[in-house]
């Protein structure tokens, strides 16, 4: 004759399951609120840096401490003359004009300062036909130039970031350090300028691809993950309560 087992040791299992999926639930919700907190931080920072007169990029003698929480989204204006040949289309996604996708191309290119070190200019987007420069001559104008725009950090990588092409001039990430030395660039900046919407010859390439108007749904996704949190401790009591009180099953209820 087999022994009876405890109700409660027939929870001991799925009790644990429930734990670590309730403790896996929680720590979400508090990683989106810690999100939400560092969201907020930036978006102050975009909006107190991004706004009012441009100043002056960081100079030449700073740029091996440069840090982008210091310095990133920072309006600046900078002069010199873009060096076309050895521009770098980087592949990536704008937004149409119906708000669709559009692939193709952001324009990078190196713009040679007064003193003879560079900083990569983002110019801006165009659509996969015209990544060849001959499709759009007079978008590469000649002479000294000024650009306003926005510092940024290099684009970061992640597993799915394909592996750039040097010899073939194929990017697949906006990293000014990766670019400069493949394209013999010795004295390059460690960030690049994003230049602002400022109409360039014959439409092309288009700036101001920065969006500045950060979404912050942490707080819904916090609230999401906490709620599925207390859904699974419910279900979980009242399946242990069902367990340790079987009388109170639908059998202990006569039929209608």
């Amino acid at each position: 004759m087999r022994a009876e087992v405890s109700p409660w040791r027939a929870l001991l299992a799925p009790g644990l399951a429930a734990l670590v999926a309730l403790a896996v639930l929680l720590g979400l919700g508090t990683w989106q609120l810690q999100r939400k907190t560092w969201k907020e931080g930036l978006i102050a920072r975009i909006e107190a840096r991004s706004h009012g007169a441009p100043g002056a990029i960081l100079p030449e003698a700073s740029w091996s401490g440069w840090r982008a929480e210091a310095d990133e989204f920072r309006r600046v204006r900078v002069t010199g003359n873009f060096l076309h040949e050895r521009e770098a289309p980087v592949h990536g996604l704008a937004t149409g004009e119906r708000g669709a996708p559009v692939q193709g191309f952001y324009l990078l290119t190196p713009l040679r300062l007064a003193d003879g070190a560079t900083v990569l200019v983002n110019r801006g987007f165009v659509p996969t036909e015209l990544r060849d420069p001959a499709s759009r001559p007079e978008s590469q104008p000649q002479g000294e130039v000024t650009v306003t725009g926005l510092v940024r950090a290099p684009e970061a990588r992640n597993w799915f970031t394909p592996e750039d092409v040097p010899a073939q001039n194929r990017w697949f990430a906006r990293d000014p350090p990766t670019i400069a030395a493949a394209k013999g660039l010795d004295r390059a900046a460690p960030f690049y300028v994003e230049a602002d919407a400022t109409p360039n010859p014959g439409g092309w390439p288009r700036g101001g691809q920065t969006r500045l108007d950060l979404p912050n749904n942490h707080l819904q996704y916090a609230l999401t993950w906490y709620g599925v949190a207390l859904t699974l401790a419910g279900v979980f009591a009242a399946f242990a309560w069902r367990r340790l009180h079987p009388e109170a099953g639908p059998e202990a209820y006569p039929p209608r």
